[in-house]
């Protein structure tokens, strides 16, 4: 799947005019409210999807412990991403559902923020910490699981307003 190209400006807003990174500043910018969406999954194979169901992996209930770590990264991506600014009082909530036609785990993460600056970062995070989660609860049955098709689908807020991928069917729910 080729990235849709949604940006006519040529700047790169992490980069100096020296092209060293700097952290964008957004005092200027007015509080807003922000919403990102992401997706992700991972796909394994049907007896591991069977091992997670039923509770059969050694480290505990993956999908519950995956869901909590996606929502800790999310939480903590200004600590992860170097240039990603630390966003206090985010709400972050992951969903992970079991797809036997995969066969594997699809992963959705909202975040939400009143402030300067948008949280598809801290979305994109929590659905990517939640899968590599699920990896490292099931790694001793299957070490060939690929997490694959991380990506944002929906934006909404700040100057840019709502952005949503082309291809994302979701009938999203208001607010």
């Amino acid at each position: 799947m080729e990235p849709a190209v949604t940006d006519d400006r040529p700047d790169l807003t992490h980069q100096d005019p020296e092209g060293r990174a700097r952290m964008v500043d957004v005092t200027g910018k007015a509080d807003t409210a922000r919403r990102a969406v992401a997706r992700g999954r991972i796909r394994m194979s049907p007896g591991t999807l069977d091992a997670i169901l039923e509770g059969r992996t050694d480290k505990g209930d993956a999908l519950q412990v995956a869901e909590l770590a996606g929502i800790l990264a999310g939480k903590r991506t200004g600590e992860l991403i170097p240039l990603c600014h630390v966003l206090p009082g985010t709400s972050v909530s992951v969903g992970l559902e079991p797809d036997p036609e995969l066969p594997g785990v699809r992963a959705r993460a909202e975040a939400r923020y009143a402030g300067r600056t948008g949280v598809e970062m801290e979305a994109l995070t929590a659905v990517s910490v939640a899968l590599l989660t699920v990896y490292d609860m099931a790694k001793a049955l299957d070490r060939g699981m690929v997490v694959e098709e991380v990506r944002l689908v929906r934006k909404e807020g700040g100057a840019s307003g709502l952005w949503v991928a082309s291809d994302e069917q979701e009938s999203e729910e208001e607010g």
